[in-house]
């Protein structure tokens, strides 16, 4: 991968940027975990992973044995040595994979059950509860649950799904935990006639669910939310667009302030389509990545400044002073906040 280093002047100062990493992978990269400022696991195409512990100044990777043509769209660590991974694709293409000796062998611990089905994200309260978010089967999104880090898992019942509806496998932030119950998942695509994307909100650790419609369309199938993040129980917000047309920055973003039970648009949108966002707490700021460029907002997501141009997938963040987008070709970047 060629480095690539951006930067923009604010006032004669070095503002916010993405500072490029050596990944030494060309793989299409779509999954990111930051454990540690030094601690980092990636995935993308071609059954590949990455790895670093020194904060992204080297990068090891690998491929899953057995799994060289499977897509890593998700992947979710919990130190140096642990990682699952979640792969798409139609019935037994989605796989989720495990590793606790740092990826130099990895047990494949669940192939979906559903012919039909397709997993699109992958997520986990802690080390032993989990859960995976699929595409509808039978008139219904897939969620499937683990307590006892993934060595078995359980199907749960959601509520009907709209026609053509379905979740994103764009950035593995479609479906986010938080605290030790709560889950949210985000969906997009219909018809023309859809009246919105919805977001799903369980608060009993997947077991049941409620449904909430957005002002964000989702009138074709590239269309609708790809991922959202909450700062705390009330403040949320979700993201996307429409992959197809993604400088198009008429429907991309929704926000809620009272914990998703409504949610509306703000004054000031992203520059385009989006398909990653993140809440920085320790900064209060909340950043967006997508193939079109990367925002940031300082004020709750009432405004947003366009930062950069590149193109991204996905983010994975400890902290302001830890932060890495991954693209496309093996793309790797650090964020730097002056």
């Amino acid at each position: 991968m060629r480095p690539f280093l951006s930067f923009l002047l604010a006032g004669g100062a070095l503002a916010q940027t993405w500072v490029s990493q050596q990944s030494n992978t060309t793989a299409s990269l779509r999954g990111v975990s930051a454990v540690s400022p030094g601690v980092v696991w990636a995935s993308g195409s071609g059954g590949t992973w990455l790895r670093t512990t020194d904060g992204g100044a080297t990068w090891e990777t690998g491929k899953v044995a057995g799994a060289e043509r499977l897509d890593f769209r998700g992947i979710r660590a919990f130190d140096f040595q642990t990682a699952f991974l979640v792969s798409i694709g139609t019935g037994e293409s989605s796989r989720i994979y495990q590793t606790t000796d740092g990826g130099r062998r990895w047990k494949l611990l669940l192939t979906n059950p559903d012919a039909t089905g397709f997993f699109d994200a992958i997520a986990f309260w802690d080390s032993k509860r989990g859960i995976v978010l699929g595409d509808p089967v039978d008139g219904h999104l897939t969620i499937l649950t683990t307590e006892d880090g993934g060595a078995h898992w359980t199907k749960q019942t959601t509520p009907p799904a709209q026609p053509g509806e379905g979740t994103f496998a764009a950035s593995n932030s479609c479906l986010i935990v938080r605290g030790k119950r709560e889950a949210w998942v985000a969906s997009g695509g219909g018809p023309a006639t859809a009246a919105g994307s919805r977001i799903y909100h369980s608060a009993d650790g997947g077991r049941t669910w409620m449904v909430t419609t957005t002002p964000v369309h989702n009138q074709t199938a590239s269309t609708g939310l790809f991922s959202l993040a909450f700062s705390d129980s009330r403040h949320g917000i979700a993201v996307g667009g429409d992959y197809a047309h993604d400088h198009n920055d008429s429907s991309n973003i929704t926000v809620t302030s009272d914990g998703g039970k409504t949610w509306t648009v703000p004054a000031e949108r992203p520059k385009g389509f989006r398909s990653a966002v993140v809440y920085v707490p320790d900064r209060r700021l909340w950043i967006l990545t997508g193939t079109s460029g990367s925002d940031i907002s300082y004020d709750g997501g009432r405004t947003w400044k366009n930062f950069d141009t590149g193109s991204y997938n996905a983010l994975g963040f400890v902290s302001s002073a830890a932060g890495w987008a991954v693209g496309g070709r093996g793309r790797i970047a650090r964020f730097r906040l002056p």
